[in-house]
């Protein structure tokens, strides 16, 4: 399996890969409000049947951010199996991971390691303080990989995705 920086060629095998996946849990929110004090919990549910999830990926910014100067790397083994999106941050010194994607048939082989390896090296040769992501709430094995890979849990976002998922938001020092 060889990581490396995505050519032109690879942008319609990125797009054509099935993002789907199936999970059985969720994380759901609670917002609680008295006076002068809000309080917001997450807590992990089991669905009572698995629930299959789609279109997470924005095919459109990958090819946005690979045109405008972010990194797409790709896992090529005799064809695309995956792809980390990345771009830089310069406002606040940050790698924001944007879209991350391997092939059904080839998850948990450690080729999301390391996609993600190449994309925290890349923020690091470039001297970024931090990497940033988001994920949705019914994501539950991604948020499993990134807890994984050492990324915390540093807020959410209840008003990013169109669909009106919550977006958690988590975070990984570069340095």
């Amino acid at each position: 399996m060889e990581i490396r920086l995505a050519n032109l060629g690879d942008l319609n095998a990125c797009a054509a890969m099935d993002d789907s996946f199936e999970t059985d849990y969720v994380w759901q929110m609670e917002e609680h409000a008295n006076a002068g004090d809000i309080a917001v919990t997450f807590h992990l549910a089991r669905l009572p049947r698995p629930m299959r999830v789609s279109g997470i990926i924005s095919r459109d910014d990958v090819l946005y951010n690979f045109q405008h100067g972010g990194a797409l790397f790709v896992a090529d083994d005799s064809g695309i199996r995956g792809f980390i999106d990345v771009t830089e941050s310069a406002w606040n010194q940050a790698a924001h991971i944007n879209n991350f994607l391997i092939a059904p048939g080839y998850r948990r082989k450690g080729i999301g390691a390391q996609l993600m390896r190449a994309a925290l090296d890349w923020g690091r040769q470039r001297k970024l303080r931090t990497a940033m992501l988001d994920t949705s709430t019914k994501d539950y094995p991604a948020i499993c990989f990134y807890q994984k890979q050492g990324f915390s849990f540093c807020g959410f976002n209840d008003r990013l995705y169109p669909n009106h998922d919550i977006a958690l938001l988590f975070a990984l020092s570069l340095r």
